[in-house]
């Protein structure tokens, strides 16, 4: 008898491998059990092309409506893309699209496998990246000033009066400026994310800036993340057993790489994109990394943090075969059907998705993998086999029904 759904998730189709991965995930992982209740989206490159974009504007506004969402990758188009795939335009990030919509953050955190072990000895529990996503240098504006330029900081208040500041006299030779920003409605709501999803998960929480440098504005950050923790959240946090700290950037990487891991590391925008390659990197494959879009009031989109694998799919289209690593695909399911499950108070959906991650790991452990893991698994006792896209599912499906 198949487990049922009250209530559909949104379901968001993708691009290149990740798309024919999706469906075999469907197909061999979850439709012989479950009777799949979602609301689809075709976020495939085409499709944004055909409706110019609305079809992603129409999913965020699905999972602001439905709470739940999970996700394939995307491509975002570059020259290259556009030719490819003959685009009206070059469409921007869908991602950033989802991001803006729910006004949420980002948190990445590596699936841990035994057998597979990270490049800190020191690192046992998975560490999660959680990044703001707004603002910095990705919302920057930035100019190549010739010898003799001057650049200024020119703010006009809403009474017309202007306050000018000095960035650099460039008399002596050219060179760059940029001018960045952020807002408190976006920092706020990055702040209140994070503290969200330590209390959901059951993680300290870790806040890092340089505000002895940047005193206005990571200082800003800091005073924002402050206020609400000892306003809205000590009592809960106390209450849980859970630690909240603010640390400078550069004493927060030497504690990280210290620790043993197992809290949520809050960054902003250009430190978490960083720093959440450089956790993927350390814990062994970008491939075993979960991603989870999480918004003020709680609403969630889960992915994978990696792309499209285009040079797999190219490999597929000419019907070679390929050894495509899917597991933090599963994950997003998983992660996905589990939060829909605690939602809906339907402990068998969360159970189900619990079992499937075990399978899928139960799987790597056993030796079982693909070709993109066989170089960093060390086991005693265990050889490990590579298999190829679809027989690595298959290999997941068995053992999830042992269990």
């Amino acid at each position: 008898m198949k487990i049922k759904m009250t209530t559909p998730l949104v379901e968001i189709q993708g691009d290149e491998m990740t798309r024919i991965l999706w469906d075999w995930i469907k197909e061999i992982l979850l439709e012989p059990y479950i009777e799949l209740k979602t609301e689809f989206y075709d976020l495939g490159l085409m499709s944004r092309d055909q409706t110019s974009d609305q079809i992603t504007i129409d999913a965020a506004n699905a999972i602001k409506r439905l709470g739940v969402g999970v996700k394939c990758a995307t491509i975002t188009p570059n020259h290259q893309r556009m030719e490819e795939y003959d685009l009206k335009k070059m469409w921007s990030s869908p991602n950033g699209t989802l991001r803006a919509i729910l006004d949420g953050t980002v948190f990445r955190a590596p699936i841990l496998v035994d057998g597979i072990q990270p490049y800190i000895p020191a690192w046992k529990k998975p560490i999660t990246i959680a990044r703001h996503a707004y603002g910095d240098m990705y919302k920057n504006v930035e100019y190549l000033a010739p010898q003799g330029s001057k650049a200024e900081l020119v703010i006009t208040k809403p009474d017309g009066s202007q306050k000018t500041l000095l960035v650099h006299d460039f008399e002596g030779g050219e060179g760059v400026v940029s001018g960045m920003h952020n807002t408190v409605k976006s920092i706020t709501s990055f702040a209140r994310s994070c503290f969200n999803y330590a209390v959901d998960t059951r993680q300290d929480l870790w806040f890092a800036t340089k505000d002895t440098i940047s005193k206005t504005y990571d200082g800003k950050f800091k005073e924002i993340f402050n206020d609400i923790y000892q306003n809205e959240y000590k009592s809960k946090f106390d209450e849980l057993g859970l630690n909240y700290e603010y640390t400078l950037i550069d004493d927060s990487i030497s504690r990280v790489v210290r620790s043993e891991g197992g809290f949520i590391w809050a960054l902003k925008n250009y430190d978490g994109d960083v720093m959440s390659d450089m956790i993927a990197t350390a814990y062994g494959s970008l491939a075993m990394m979960t991603s989870v879009l999480v918004s003020p009031d709680g609403k969630y989109e889960y992915e994978a943090a990696h792309g499209t694998v285009t040079r797999h799919y190219y490999r597929h289209q000419k019907g070679e075969e390929t050894s495509t690593n899917s597991v933090a695909t599963i994950f997003a399911w998983t992660g996905a059907l589990n939060r829909r499950g605690v939602m809906d108070n339907n402990a068998e959906l969360s159970d189900f998705a619990k079992r499937l991650e075990k399978a899928t790991l139960a799987t790597i452990e056993q030796g079982v993998m693909t070709g993109d893991l066989v170089g960093l698994f060390r086991k005693d006792g265990v050889t490990p086999k590579k298999v190829n896209s679809q027989e690595f599912l298959f290999e997941i499906k068995n053992r999830l029904e042992n269990l």
